[in-house]
């Protein structure tokens, strides 16, 4: 018999409950406890970036937090960020610019760039891309990625 602990964690704004195995990573709580596959599993060694979510106000990768040290917090993921049919300003951006192709990366790159945004409303080119590190696209050559946190930071009044 294994050793499960029961965890709550609040999750978009919605408590998700479930008793879990210690060892169980956030990432997996997330994607089977709550349903929620925006937040991918990547590498499995954290340097990816594909499960990056917003944990108790900063950025964290889903792979590195046991589900157990979660408990009791609060956790956005990329489903969080739009509101009902309206998407955030940066998802927006993303379409706008191309800055997706396959779109794994994606969700953990705006959630990234959403810390950027927050910390320095009006990064310059350098600071998106010292913010960006960590995340790894594999399609689209960052270019397009830089333009869109560009346009972001510009309509949500930074830029």
């Amino acid at each position: 018999m294994k050793l499960k602990v029961p965890v709550e964690i609040t999750i978009n704004g919605k408590s998700c409950s479930g008793e879990v195995e210690p060892r169980q990573l956030l990432v997996h709580f997330i994607r089977e406890n709550a349903g929620l596959t925006g937040t991918k599993v990547g590498c499995d060694t954290s340097q990816c970036g594909t499960c990056t979510v917003v944990l108790d106000g900063s950025t964290a990768k889903a792979c590195t937090v046991l589900t157990v040290q979660a408990s009791g917090s609060s956790v956005t993921t990329i489903e969080g960020f739009a509101d009902g049919a309206n998407l955030h300003p940066l998802q927006e951006a993303f379409w706008n610019n191309h800055a997706l192709q396959c779109g794994f990366c994606t969700p953990g790159m705006i959630i990234a760039a959403d810390a950027i945004l927050r910390n320095n409303p009006s990064p310059t080119r350098e600071e998106i891309r010292q913010g960006l590190e960590g995340n790894i696209c594999r399609c689209t050559g960052y270019q397009n990625i830089v333009r869109a946190v560009e346009q972001a930071a510009e309509t949500m009044g930074g830029g």
